[in-house]
Parts: C-alpha cells; structure tokens; sequence
C-alpha cells in the first residue's frame, strides 16, 4: 500500500488547484468553438467569462459513467498488463547477469511506472479540462486540429507494434504447446496455422464481446504465471544439477555471472527502460477509462489511477525478478522459452497467455474491410521474420511508447494551459514545468534507447 499511497500522493500533488480561497480543487475547462458536450460537472459557484474563449472550473464528477471504482481497477490493471511483462527478463539481462542486477531494475520499473502513471492521470485531467473524449480529441481541442494526425498516426503505429508483439508471442506459445503434447511444429507453422484458423476468424467477427471471459481467465493467468516463475526460482528445477536444467537448449540454460546492480550505469540498461514504454502502454485508452468511470471526480480518478498502476508495478517487478533471478544473462526475449516443454506448471503458464491475447473489443462494420486483412497479413509476415521479441518492445518502447506516455501529454497540457491566458493558476503553470521535464526525459530516453535497441539486430 505504501507504493499507491506513494503514487496517489504524486498525483495529488501535480493536480491543477483553483483560487486558494476555495476549499476544493478544481481544472478549468476551455472550450473551444464546435467543442462537444462536456461530460463533466462545474462548480455551482463557477466563474464564468464571456467571449469565444469562455472559462469555467470545473472537477470532474456526473460523466455519466458507470463502471464502479472495483470494476475500473481491475479493467485497468488489466490493460496495463500484457504480454510486455514476459519481455523485462530479458532487459534486466542486457545489462546485467547476476542476480543483484534485478534490485536497480526494480527501482527503474517503479520509477518508470510512477512516471507513466502521473502522464495517464494527467490525460484524463485534459479530458476533464476540454471535454474531449479520446486521445487524438485531446490534442485538437488544446494544440489544433491541423496536426492532430500526428498522435492519431502514433496511436496506429504503436497498435501495429502491439499486435506484432502479440503475434510473435502466439508463435513461440503455440509451438512450445505443440511440443508439450508430443507433437513437432515449428514456430513458423504455428503462427501460420493460427492465423488461418483463429486470428483471420476472429477479424470477420462484428462483435467480440463474447470473447470477455477468456479475458477474465488471461489475467487470471498472468498471475499463475508470475507465482509458477517464483515456485521454479525457489525450488531450484532450472539450476545447475535441477530436475529440468537439461531439458531446454543450452542457450536458454541458466547464465549467472558477475555483472550485478552497478551493471545499471551501462547504457544497455536503457534497453529495460524503453521495454518499460511498451509494457506501461495504455494511455491512449487514458480518455476512456476517465470518461467511463462512475462519478469521475478528479480525486477519484487519482485514486483509480494510482491504486491500478501500482499493482501493476508489483506485477512487473515480480515477473522482471522471478525470471531473470532464475535464469540470468540468458533470460530470453519471453521469458517462458526458458522453461522446458515438459514442464507441466509452466505449461499450464503457457495456455493462460494464450487466452490473455484473445481480443475483447467490439468493433463496427467500417473496421471490417480489406484493411484488416492486410494489416493482419503485414504483421504475420513481419513476424515470421522476427524472432526478437525484445527487439520489438524495446524500439517500439523507444520510439512511438516514449512520445504517447511523456511527450504528447506534456505538449497538450502546456497548450491548454497557454490557452488559459492570465486565467492560468500559479499551480498549473508549475506543472507544466514538470510535464516538460517528463517529457524532455522521455525524448532523452528514448533517443539513447532507440540507438541501443538498433545496436543489438
């Protein structure tokens, strides 16, 4: 709990605050002309300007949305953790061996996190301040709406390298499954099979709402995951001399060396950092989540926010550890490659990934066209290429992931606040300092990154 406490006390902190003679805190919402219908509540003692750039104070709250405070943890935590998690191993390995290395990586994936988490409550405040009601809303109603194609391009690229990831994953899933069961198929026929028979399926579908429990069992799944990697780590199966240590390639084998927690200062260690921008990639889902929570007062939404990141920082951490500990500079792109097809607990692991990448969503009829299908066929061929899988979370994370959680948030909220004039509070002056150093942070990370990622093909 200290950690959420932690991050609620952040987002607290950096929140906009109106006049100080007031009691509560509030945002100030500028609307824009053709602006939609705000979903959100204004201070019955609001201040008013008149003018095409009217103002008014408002807190969030009566959005009209109904998912209770229990349901949006768990759909947001849910969202936050995906497949990227199974990749961190293998960043902590890229700069270090031993199993000291996992304590820095620890306090980077907290710190990263806590960022991530500041950057998406800040997305639903914008929300909150202009009525918009997705990412891309966001940017037109603060910096315009003649570039707002650069964050809706982002949005798509960053889903391609999503659905790239998970399709690379699906491969290695299935035919470790394959061979689980005595049978022999190659990752390539794995995903080609998948494709034809599940993945191609499943785009024809108008409505995946029925698909919602496998989801529920995905994270579910997750969770057996992290514990199954720390009962693997404690009982010692994979260490020299183990019951399973000579079931998998040498190369996967166990590698514990010497480089350990100062290992971090090596540039390879952004190499984790910008895994970390894949692996916290939810915020242009930011909107949603704000406008469909029950009562979105900005106090709520802070504690949402900060309770769902900070589980998924547990998350993180425990699966980063548990895996890296066991297996060391040898921690493979997803981690369960590590594990032998003949272990039936890890095996149980597999199958719940599986179900984690079933898709959710409800799509309409103008997504199902020849689009889908191409875009589909692109990512199964580039994925027939690529085995690397933290070669993708690491230069999508570098790359599109720093932009979508650092800088276009920062760049939004600095324009809204321009936007404001003299109306700007001292508050929201301030944090737009510290959204812009969050952003220059990201673009510094990110360039380094890019450059490390690029180094290891």
């Amino acid at each position: 709990m200290k950690l959420s406490s932690a991050l609620l006390l952040l987002l607290s902190l950096s929140a906009p605050v109106a006049d100080a003679r007031r009691s509560t805190s509030s945002l100030t919402s500028i609307p824009r002309s053709g602006a939609t219908k705000r979903s959100v509540a204004f201070h019955k003692d609001a201040r008013v300007w008149g003018g095409d750039a009217t103002v008014k104070e408002v807190r969030g709250g009566d959005g009209g949305g109904t998912s209770t405070m229990t349901s949006h943890l768990f759909n947001m935590v849910k969202a936050i953790v995906g497949v990227g998690v199974l990749s961190l191993p293998a960043g902590i390995a890229a700069f270090g061996d031993a199993p000291s290395a996992a304590v820095p990586a620890a306090i980077l994936i907290a710190s990263i996190g806590s960022i991530a988490a500041y950057n998406f409550s800040l997305l639903g405040r914008l929300c909150a301040m202009t009525g918009a009601s997705s990412y891309k809303s966001a940017w037109e109603k603060t910096v315009g709406a003649s570039t707002a194609w650069i964050p809706g391009s982002s949005c798509v690229i960053k889903t391609f390298f999503a659905i790239l990831a998970y399709s690379m994953v699906l491969g290695d899933t299935f035919s470790a499954l394959f061979e689980t069961f005595g049978f022999s198929v190659s990752r390539e026929k794995a995903l080609v099979g998948l494709t034809l028979t599940v993945l191609l399926p499943l785009c024809k579908l108008k409505d995946l709402s029925s698909l919602a429990p496998f989801s529920l069992v995905g994270i579910a799944g997750m969770l057996y995951t992290a514990l199954a990697m720390a009962v693997r780590f404690f009982d010692g199966s994979y260490a020299e001399g183990g019951k399973l240590a000579a079931d998998v390639a040498e190369s996967l084998r166990p590698a514990i060396g010497t480089k350990g927690a100062s290992a971090v200062f090596s540039s390879n260690a952004f190499i984790l950092i910008c895994m970390l921008s894949t692996a916290y990639m939810a915020h242009f889902n930011a909107p949603k989540f704000y406008l469909e929570l029950e009562n979105n007062t900005i106090a709520r939404w802070n504690t949402c926010v900060a309770t769902s990141f900070s589980i998924s920082i547990l998350f993180f951490i425990g699966i980063a550890a548990m895996g890296f500990s066991t297996f060391g500079g040898a921690s493979n792109g997803l981690i369960l490659n590590n594990y032998s097809t003949k272990d039936s607990i890890m095996g149980f692991s597999r199958v719940a990934v599986a179900f984690a990448l079933v898709p959710k969503e409800e799509r309409t009829d103008a997504k199902l066209n020849n689009l889908t299908y191409i875009i589909l066929a692109s990512v199964t061929a580039v994925a027939l290429k690529i085995t690397d899988l933290s070669f993708i979370m690491s230069f999508g994370g570098a790359t599109l992931g720093n932009a979508l959680i650092y800088v276009y948030p920062a760049i939004m909220f600095r324009s809204a606040v321009k936007n404001l004039g003299d109306d700007a509070t001292a508050a929201q002056k301030l944090e737009v300092k510290l959204a812009m150093a969050f952003a220059a942070l990201g673009i510094g990370m990110g360039a380094i990154g890019t450059k490390m990622a690029l180094s290891k093909l």
